[in-house]
């Protein structure tokens, strides 16, 4: 072969140097004109370089240009070609198999797999590489744990990394990684624990890679030992550790520790100033956070989409809408509102402000939704009341290409169990088991919770049962539910038995168990729990603790004791602890002690009507008519409004809302008919219109007529007439059920042979043979 001037040596050095398309062409050029355009050392180096430069389309024509190509340079086509977006590795890998007599080595099995648009084709080459005696490489196992971490396939990544029989400090690595990108946060931990006990060389990459996870379960104690671990092995001052230390004593609220430590950073890069400023963000330090935005800003660094979303403060966004507005300009003007995890933390924080119009503009005008933006949106409506519109979006989600997630499902049904949406809620639930998410703890706990506040108690238990894996807020929704129906029994059974576990019992956890005793006349029991909340547990108490215990008190009729306990409190009873006394006294008619309440209730909270009617009605009972209308006239001056009742009623998947007189539906002759059967047949039977707390000035027949029509009342009816005989009927009303309708419920339950399901804004009444779960105990 005739060659040029120039040596194979020379032209390697002027590849190396090279580093623009234009050099490697002129390179290229020498090549050819010097006799080197087959020489494989050569064109391999070529090839590598230009996939440095971008030209991938150049590096394929050089490549076909080879008549004889070798297995070396087959991988650098594969590995070059890994980050394209179509699947040109593996059509390359599939022309190595068919078209040449080469056989493919370690690094051929390890590009190909890294390169692997899905991981059922990973599995393939999973095969392939067994067959051919690469399992045990350990280039090959990083390539593929990392491939089904990558998917998903955490188990199948597990058992890759545990079948090796030696591991090196990279497959470690790649354990841990896919561990923490998977949000497996504990096993990471774990994972890194076992590598400091085998004896495994760590390096600064294992200990940045698992400081993540650290944070996130925010374990400071851990992240204090990995730490140490760091200063010793000489890692403590790489950039990446103590960034990642940053996050560690950031998520664990010590921000003085997480500034010393930005502190030491000689030159602290966008990531630092990231891991700094949400930090201080989640903390709720938003001036600290943005002084520091600010002072990124001064240092000429570019901001990322990161920077925003940590300087959002999602975590305390109260009183920070301003902030929240100019954080949204400073995007639109430097183009990271299009980054779909800008929006959406901006979509969450105008929705924690009830600014839910502003929070669905920002959605709309999203150019790339993600489930995250769904699940943000969806989550809005939940927390903000608006459950039709929640589960309205839901629906439309459902018609596109994204599959919801746990977070999603979670916050749909937190919708349906708002609205009392059973049979929707039943419809997600088919769809948990569709996509197998019935183990995910926050779905079945959110299952759980949705059952029983939409009347469904049984299935509640049910489900709790069959729930393996359980956390304290999993125990909460289920002593909640069984205290919102009124079985206290099985409520303090339920907790006894989360105590015996070794279960940790929060706030949360009290609260819902002297909810329970509340309900069901349990005084000792509820007197002995709120005593070992404080005494044993040393949980302070909130003001629905003592509300809870005022209950307690009140309901059983010991209305001193109530007062007596309000009087002893550490701290100044607010509105909902008054409040709780005013409506024991209602029950027990107790006029001088309604007064006491009442005056302190209208110094706390003046704008709450509730309170003035209460006490109108309490004057009523006595038939203290002149005292019950001048505190009418009061809430007259006042401008104050009452809620109005309503009540919902579902059928076949339909949910119709009625209200007092109601005569808007459709059906509206035949409730009234049916109503008016059902008044007949009830008096026969003894029942008596309870009219005492209706208007004074009003004639007695017209009493009666108001009560007959209360939106319960024309819900039931509705029920009846619109569902197979035997059914169960299940309304919801916003308010308080009045003693009427309670009374009257009873008669109607034995007349028709149904059981009658009412949710009251309080708790659930189960009607059945004309007796009530509650006991007229509510």
């Amino acid at each position: 072969m005739i060659r040029g001037d120039i040596s194979r040596n020379t032209l390697l050095a002027l590849i190396s140097k090279a580093c623009t398309f234009p050099h490697l062409a002129e390179t290229h050029a020498q090549l050819i004109r010097n006799g080197y355009q087959h020489d494989l050392a050569t064109v391999t180096k070529l090839t590598q370089k230009l996939f440095d430069v971008g030209a991938t389309r150049h590096a394929r024509a050089l490549f076909f240009s080879v008549p004889k190509p070798d297995i070396f340079l087959f991988n650098v086509l594969i590995k070059g070609f890994s980050f394209s977006p179509d699947a040109s590795s593996i059509s390359f890998y599939t022309h190595l198999l068919k078209n040449t007599t080469l056989s493919p080595d370690n690094f051929t099995y390890a590009f190909a797999i890294s390169a692997s648009p899905d991981d059922n084709l990973g599995m393939c080459l999973h095969a392939h590489a067994v067959v051919d005696g690469f399992d045990s490489n350990l280039f090959v196992a990083s390539a593929l744990v990392d491939l089904y971490c990558k998917f998903s396939r955490v188990a199948y990544a597990r058992k890759v990394f545990d079948k090796m029989p030696d591991r090196d400090t990279v497959l470690w690595n790649t354990m841990i990684t896919g561990l923490v990108r998977n949000c497996c946060y504990d096993d990471s931990v774990q994972v890194f624990k076992d590598m400091v006990a085998q004896g495994v060389r760590l390096d600064s990459t294992t200990v940045a890679t698992v400081l993540p996870a650290v944070a996130e379960m925010q374990e400071v104690k851990v992240g204090m030992g990995i730490q140490c671990l760091a200063l010793k092995l000489g890692f403590h001052f790489d950039d990446y550790v103590l960034t990642g230390l940053i996050s560690v004593f950031s998520k664990c609220e010590d921000v003085d520790t997480a500034r010393l430590l930005f502190g030491m950073i000689r030159k602290p890069d966008l990531v630092s100033y990231n891991a700094l400023i949400s930090g201080f963000s989640c903390n709720g330090e938003t001036e600290c956070a943005v002084k520091y935005f600010r002072e990124l800003l001064v240092s000429g660094q570019r901001v990322s989409s990161s920077t925003m979303v940590g300087l959002i403060p999602v975590s305390s966004p109260f009183g920070h809408l301003h902030l929240a507005c100019c954080i949204q300009g400073f995007c639109v003007k430097s183009g990271t509102i299009l980054q779909p995890s800008v929006s959406t933390a901006l979509t969450t924080i105008y929705s924690r402000l009830n600014e839910i119009d502003l929070a669905r503009q920002l959605f709309d005008e999203s150019s790339e939704k993600t489930v995250a933006a769904w699940n943000a949106m969806i989550s809005g409506y939940a927390q903000s009341g608006l459950t039709e519109m929640a589960i309205s979006l839901f629906q439309e989600m459902m018609t596109t290409e994204f599959t919801p997630n746990p977070v999603t499902i979670t916050s749909i049904l937190s919708a349906c169990a708002q609205l009392g949406a059973l049979s929707f809620g039943k419809s997600v639930h088919q769809l948990i088991k569709s996509k197998n998410l019935e183990q995910n703890i926050y779905v079945s706990t959110a299952l759980i919770d949705m059952y029983a506040k939409c009347g469904n108690i049984s299935e509640a238990s049910q489900l709790f049962d069959l729930t393996s894996e359980k956390n304290t807020v999993t125990w909460n929704t289920m002593i909640f539910g069984y205290g919102l129906h009124g079985y206290g029994d099985e409520a303090l059974k339920l907790f006894n038995e989360m105590l015996h576990l070794g279960f940790q019992p929060s706030s949360v956890t009290f609260l819902s168990v002297l909810y329970a005793c509340s309900h069901a006349g349990l005084v000792r029991e509820g007197d002995e729990i709120f005593h070992a909340m404080v005494n044993k547990y040393r949980i302070e108490p909130l003001a629905e603790h003592y509300a809870c215990m005022v209950d307690i008190l009140g309901r059983a009729g010991q209305l001193e004791k109530a007062l007596e306990f309000i009087r002893k409190m550490p701290v100044e009873p607010g509105p909902a602890v008054w409040g709780t006394l005013l409506g024991a006294c209602m029950i027990h008619k107790d006029t001088n002690l309604a007064r006491v309440a009442s005056e302190r209730l209208f110094e706390l909270d003046p704008g709450n009507v509730g309170y003035y009617v209460l006490l109108s009605n309490i004057y009523s009972v006595e038939r203290n008519f002149p005292k019950a209308a001048s505190v009418r006239e009061a809430v007259k001056k006042r401008n104050l409004s009452k809620t109005p009742g309503c009540t919902l009623i579902e059928v076949n998947g339909t949910p119709h809302v009625f209200v007092c007189g109601d005569r808007s539906h459709s059906q509206t002759t035949s409730i009234y008919a049916k109503l008016e059967e059902l008044t007949g047949k009830m008096r026969e039977m003894g029942y008596q219109s309870e009219t005492v707390t209706a208007l004074h000035d009003v004639e007695e027949e017209e009493k009666e007529l108001m009560f007959n029509v209360h939106s319960e009342k024309l819900a039931i009816a509705f029920g009846l007439i619109t569902t197979e005989p035997g059914t169960e009927i299940r309304i919801i009303k916003n308010l308080r059920v009045c003693l009427d309708c309670h009374a009257a419920t009873k008669f109607i339950s034995k007349i028709t042979e149904r059981v009658i399901v009412v949710r009251d804004a309080n708790r659930f009444h189960h009607f059945k043979d004309g007796i009530c779960s509650c006991g007229d105990y509510w």
